[in-house]
């Protein structure tokens, strides 16, 4: 490859590099998270696993990335958005990082969490999540779901910071969203459950969530719009969990928007695998816009 091209490479690929550092980042809460203050372990970043994504773990400090539209199509809808990784880690990128990049085209404020997750000891925190889904390890097991509660909360109090920050962030407080992936759909399906004025979503998006019927509480009178989406082919076998939530609300005659694929296995995100779930994206952002959410 000739010399010049492999410059202009180097500097489109320093370019990209610095516009994702650069990305603001908000700390959601101003002192040690609630009732995780004796956390004290750092941060790290496994790249080598058997996910073959790059996946951040052990994560103190929930916070939200920022992904801001071009004035000129922002349209005032906001989206939390929650990676998934089973409470151990978070798979920033195809779930979370691509996502905000998608839709962030779509006039979107994005806002990428960040959000606690249960402790790994070692620096792969995928070999973690196997032990405990895969093996059946106890005691991993009961470290992971200790972790989701934490998790909900931080969900909860994203959007929260969105509608109390609405102002400053150019966002509509009342067009407030939420969305996630697996672990990530746990705490999107659950912030539409019980929820308060400062907390509820104005719409909820969970993808292939873990959402087991016993998680779920009472569908409200004014219950957000669901948009949810799974493959048949599911690995976990998740696809229940999607279609009780779908049957809840369709019960209660509340708005809401299932998607069963027939291929695309677990994880999809953001991949193109050229399969059936590589639409799920464009099927969410029409979503959108039947319920007025695209409008500038």
């Amino acid at each position: 490859m000739p010399k010049k091209i492999l410059g202009l490479l180097a500097v489109l690929l320093a370019a990209t590099i610095t516009l994702n550092a650069q990305q603001k980042v908000i700390q959601l809460y101003n002192t040690a998270a609630p009732g995780s203050e004796n956390w004290n372990w750092e941060e790290g970043i496994n790249e080598n696993n058997s996910w073959k994504t790059q996946v951040v773990y052990n994560v103190v400090k929930p916070s939200l990335t920022v992904y801001e539209p071009d004035a000129s199509i922002a349209n005032g809808t906001a989206v939390v958005i929650c990676p998934g990784g089973g409470f151990v880690a978070l798979a920033m990128g195809n779930e979370g990082y691509d996502v905000a990049k998608w839709l962030v085209k779509k006039g979107i404020t994005c806002f990428v969490l960040k959000y606690r997750l249960a402790h790994v000891p070692s620096n792969d925190p995928v070999q973690f999540f196997n032990d405990a889904v895969h093996s059946g390890d106890k005691e991993k097991q009961k470290q992971q779901m200790a972790a989701v509660p934490l998790c909900i909360a931080d969900g909860r109090a994203a959007i929260a910071y969105l509608r109390a920050h609405a102002k400053d962030l150019k966002i509509d407080p009342n067009k407030i969203g939420i969305m996630g992936f697996s672990a990530g759909g746990t705490i999107t399906a659950s912030a539409a459950f019980n929820y308060t004025p400062e907390n509820k979503p104005n719409f909820a998006a969970p993808i292939y969530a873990y959402f087991p019927k016993t998680m779920q509480g009472t569908v409200s009178d004014d219950a957000p719009p669901l948009f949810i989406a799974v493959a048949a082919n599911d690995p976990l076998n998740l696809q229940s969990n999607s279609v009780d939530l779908f049957t809840a609300w369709n019960t209660a005659k509340k708005a809401v928007e299932l998607h069963i694929y027939d291929q695309g296995g677990h994880g999809f995100g953001m991949r193109v695998q050229h399969l059936t779930s590589d639409g799920w994206i464009e099927n969410f952002a029409n979503w959108l816009a039947t319920k007025g959410l695209l409008k500038n």
